[in-house]
């Protein structure tokens, strides 16, 4: 019986906007004598002498002291969620000024503080220090650190990104910070200040280092209480000839559909910008509207639009399916919770199946859809040649529906190499359809069936279809399904009979 993990577990906190986070290497301990990087995926060990990647790992005492002294020969150190403690800090300071070689340091997830931060920036100062790439997200920070932060960004042209979400900097803090963006020796590129308590008081600094600050060219503002007052602002910012922005995620800023008419004009006027995440703002059917115009604009570029519950309705996929059938430059769009039902997944499929469409990944989970738009979803599959990943679990598609899909995945034509199908309503009745995708497809490499109960027969036919010489599949992804120990060990058979498939579960 299998289990799925927390969702907190799986991805990042805006899970539901992103989608799960794919599968990754869950790295282990270096062990004494064998510096390098390790990896562990199932009875897997990959080994890289350039980086020190680990995670999820508690790191203290003897495990520390025997990682100490090959700190100063990687050029990358993650330690994501180690249990990090204040003797590191001091370990990891010194490796900043004397590896000239280290242009990455990922402490996500440890309780540095802004103490533990202080002895970093003394490492940091050092004229022998090259980083590039500081990540400190959750890390228990408050404005206190933030003056050390911009003496580090004046000081450090060469550090060009710099993540901070998820720490209470506070609306002082990030003004602190604003004054070392706006420092001509500042070049960082990259700047993250999700979930950081900032308020709309921080829209005029932030909106001058847009003005100003040509080398910024990602910035995201996801999860603070700005509004469309704030939104406002930055985007006078953004409409100035030196920005050059090209990537902006104003996530769950409680922006409405008031912020969109200025969106839209730096959608329409800003080239620039490939990459606009806005979910979790209740923009409705008229935000949308007055961004589908901006989008449309020739001069817009744009290739990746989140717009995850940002409640619209059928009545935005008229403008939403006049965008992907005209907008050749983009390429991903998440709708992942809106109430788009049936009927405005018919408005969508004909977008699709328009020869100019060129969109490649659509996420349209929980979006209200029953089996009875299926037949349309398959028609698109057999005619769109663009479309590679199709998330559409969490709807109510059932059997019925599944069964119409793969028609369209067994059409010639199509070219769909990723499906997610969780939480559909599935049977193991769907699954002599969905083997025969699975065996014959010579395009599909990863197929989503989470938290379906297909049990032990229709789980056994998915293996035995990976089996198939002519299956192409890479990743079967199989969380929160129930099982016996029998298909336990049946799928660690199939893994190993079957290089280069790997069932998650």
């Amino acid at each position: 019986m299998q289990i799925l993990p927390s969702l907190f577990q799986l991805g990042a906190r805006s899970w539901r906007g992103r989608g799960f986070c794919r599968p990754r290497w869950c790295p282990v301990y270096c062990p004494a004598g064998a510096p390098g990087l390790f990896f562990r995926f199932g009875r897997s060990v990959i080994v890289s002498k350039m980086a020190l990647d680990i995670q999820c790992e508690e790191l203290s005492g003897s495990k520390w002291k025997e990682l100490v002294p090959s700190l100063n020969q990687y050029k990358t150190i993650r330690l994501d969620d180690c249990s990090l403690l204040t003797p590191t800090f001091d370990d990891l300071a010194s490796a900043l000024s004397s590896n000239q070689t280290l242009t990455e340091l990922n402490l996500n997830n440890n309780e540095l503080g802004d103490s533990g931060v202080e002895k970093l920036c003394k490492g940091l100062m050092n004229s022998s220090c090259k980083l590039e790439k500081l990540w400190l997200q959750n890390c228990n920070l408050t404005r206190t650190c933030c003056e050390n932060l911009r003496s580090v960004i004046i000081a450090k042209p060469s550090l060009t990104d710099l993540r901070l979400g998820d720490n209470r900097l506070g609306t002082s803090g990030a003004k602190v910070l604003c004054e070392g963006l706006l420092d001509p020796n500042c070049q960082l590129q990259k700047l993250h200040l999700d979930y950081c308590e900032l308020s709309a008081r921080n829209a005029e600094d932030l909106s001058s280092v847009l003005h100003t600050k040509t080398s910024l060219i990602e910035l995201n503002l996801s999860n603070n209480k700005l509004g469309d007052a704030a939104v406002k602002q930055l985007c006078g910012g953004l409409l100035d000839s030196n920005c050059k922005m090209q990537s902006l995620q104003l996530e769950n800023c409680r922006i409405t559909a008031g912020s969109c008419g200025d969106l839209g004009t730096v959608l329409s006027t800003k080239p620039s910008l490939r990459e606009l995440c806005i979910g979790e703002n209740k923009i409705g059917d008229a935000g949308a509207a007055l961004l589908c115009q901006g989008v449309l604009n020739p001069n817009c570029k744009v290739e990746k639009l989140w717009l995850w519950e940002c409640d619209f309705s059928a009545a935005s996929c008229k403008d939403l399916a006049n965008v992907i059938r005209t907008k050749e430059s983009l390429k991903e769009m998440s709708l992942i919770g809106n109430d788009l039902k049936d009927e405005g997944m018919e408005h969508l499929c004909e977008g699709l199946k328009d020869p100019k469409a060129a969109i490649q990944s659509l996420w349209l989970r929980e979006c209200g859809l029953t089996k009875a738009c299926c037949k349309s979803v398959a028609s698109v599959l057999s005619k769109n040649n663009s479309l590679k990943e199709l998330q559409i679990g969490g709807n109510n598609l059932q059997d019925e529906g599944v069964a119409q899909i793969c028609e369209g995945l067994m059409d010639p034509s199509c070219t769909l190499e990723s499906i997610w199908l969780g939480n559909s309503e599935l049977t193991s009745a769907c699954c002599d359809k969905l083997a025969t995708i699975i065996a014959t497809s010579q395009c599909l490499t990863e197929l989503e069936v989470s938290n379906n109960e297909l049990k032990d027969k229709g789980v056994r036919k998915l293996c035995e279809a990976v089996r198939n010489p002519n299956c192409r599949l890479q990743q079967l992804i199989l969380y929160d399904i129930f099982w016996s120990t029998k298909i336990d060990d049946e799928l660690k058979a199939l893994e190993e009979s079957k290089p280069g498939f790997k069932a998650i579960f």
